[in-house]
């Protein structure tokens, strides 16, 4: 081979592999775009017939006596910045006294106790719950221990609360809530009500990707999902399950708690058992009287690291944890809304071979405007498939746009059609983390749970829901 063949050999190699890769990631997104297409127009037709309608309280419904008590959980290691926030916004915001607040805590992380108690002032509604062990377990496993308190309670107190909501160390809570939750129990075995999170000025594209995902996500799927009658997939916070279920989980599980303390999406998991076996689960779109979204507020992480971080840990738990301890369903319906929820690791492929076929057509660009190449003759089918792509794309986008702009307004609706690319980046990163993290528990390594951390609450910047 001389060598003055060899870039023009390189350049038809590189087309090659360009073809293939193109086929392969758009075989994938045509796919999507059909089970995306779906959803959407479930939604629609649910938006048409007002059966996704959003009901709205009264101001003397926000506030209304609790028909039977509640216990709030919320697990905490090293949230001295920003319990103290959540406590105080939580116990201000909700005049109900029929509900006790369980905080759990370890002996090693005494900043966390005082900002617990310094923020509590006495109120009786609060219980800090401090575990056997030495911190940090698992989340799961604190709320274990929280629940075992709370049972404790009851039996010495001779009472049984009504339901157990969930909530995290930096929720801002709405005042709603518990009334809202309360009411869902009394027709179903567990409710989830939207999570909206706050946008962050100094992190418009990071943070903000998760209001645009979240919006749309809460916003559509999960109302598609409870319209469809498909398990609902807890948040982790917001969230109220069914007291009488929870003791029965915990029996199943041996006694020491509901939670799975060997899984990284303990929320997620058990959103799916309660949905599970003709148990009832809704999924609950509520306004206030000012038309305020009946929703958890929080910030979410604001940089790469971070977000990276947090969403190995959302793919790991979900798609391949999910796999292994909670299987297949051969109900078609359940089975479409597992696969949705289990393509992380799939999607991340996609989008990788993508992004790297689009550098792959720009270095080839540049070597036929030089002449050190000609196009291989592709499919004919390509052509079509290349404009449903696009099409889809282009869907994609309008429908992000939507969602986004309907809960934060016009300008974060643009800007959503910017963050879609780094949503993508963060997905790819994160699906390449997850699948590493799981081959190491193939060999035998513990699942480490990568905690969030926080720094800031959107309480302490004095925002209100709007």
């Amino acid at each position: 081979m001389a060598f003055a063949d060899l870039p023009a050999r390189l350049a038809l190699g590189l087309e090659l592999v360009q073809n293939e890769l193109l086929l392969f990631s758009a075989f994938w997104f045509v796919i999507g775009a059909f089970d995306e297409a779906v959803v959407d127009g479930v939604w629609l037709f649910l938006r048409l017939t007002g059966r996704a309608g959003e009901a709205r309280l009264s101001r003397e419904e926000e506030c209304a006596p609790l028909s039977a008590p509640l216990a709030v959980f919320i697990a905490a290691w090293r949230e001295a910045e920003v319990i103290g926030h959540t406590v105080r916004h939580a116990l201000g915001a909700w005049a109900q006294r029929d509900v006790r607040l369980y905080v759990g805590c370890y002996a090693n992380d005494p900043a966390t106790i005082s900002a617990i108690a310094a923020a509590s002032a006495g109120d009786p509604r609060l219980r800090i719950v401090i575990h056997d062990s030495i911190g940090p377990t698992t989340k799961a496993d604190c709320l274990n221990r929280v629940y075992r308190a709370m049972a404790a309670d009851e039996e010495r107190e001779r009472f049984r609360f009504k339901g157990v909501v969930i909530h995290d160390s930096e929720d801002m809570v709405h005042p709603a809530e518990l009334v809202a939750i309360g009411r869902g129990l009394e027709r179903a075995d567990f409710v989830q009500l939207p999570v909206l999170p706050v946008p962050q000025p100094r992190s418009p594209w990071i943070a903000g990707h998760y209001t645009d995902e979240f919006a749309e996500a809460h916003g559509k799927t999960l109302v598609v999902r409870d319209a469809l009658r498909a398990a609902i997939p807890a948040a982790g916070v917001g969230c109220g399950f069914s007291r009488a279920r929870l003791a029965d989980l915990a029996r199943e599980r041996s006694g020491d708690g509901p939670f799975a303390a060997e899984c990284l999406t303990e929320d997620y998991e058990l959103g799916v058992l309660f949905s599970r076996g003709g148990r009832a689960a809704r999924f609950l779109r509520l306004r206030d009287a000012d038309g305020a979204l009946v929703a958890t507020r929080a910030y979410f992480p604001a940089s790469l690291e971070t977000a990276v971080r947090q969403k190995t840990r959302w793919v790991h738990g979900i798609a391949l944890q999910g796999w292994e301890r909670l299987g297949w369903t051969r109900r078609p319906l359940e089975l479409w809304m597992t696969l949705r929820d289990r393509r992380g690791p799939l999607m991340a492929l996609v989008l990788a071979v993508a992004y790297l076929w689009l550098c792959l057509s720009g270095l080839l660009l540049v070597a036929q405007a030089f002449g050190l190449s000609r196009p291989v003759p592709a499919s004919p089918l390509l052509p079509t498939v290349l404009t449903l792509c696009l099409a889809s794309v282009l869907w994609r986008m309008a429908v992000r746009f939507a969602f986004t702009t309907r809960e934060y307004g016009l300008a974060e609706g643009v800007r959503s059609l910017l963050r879609i690319f780094v949503g993508n980046v963060i997905a790819i990163m994160a699906g390449r983390r997850a699948l590493v993290a799981y081959a190491r528990t193939l060999r035998g390594a513990a699942p480490v749970w990568d905690k969030t951390e926080h720094r800031e609450h959107p309480a302490a910047a004095a925002l209100v829901p709007a």
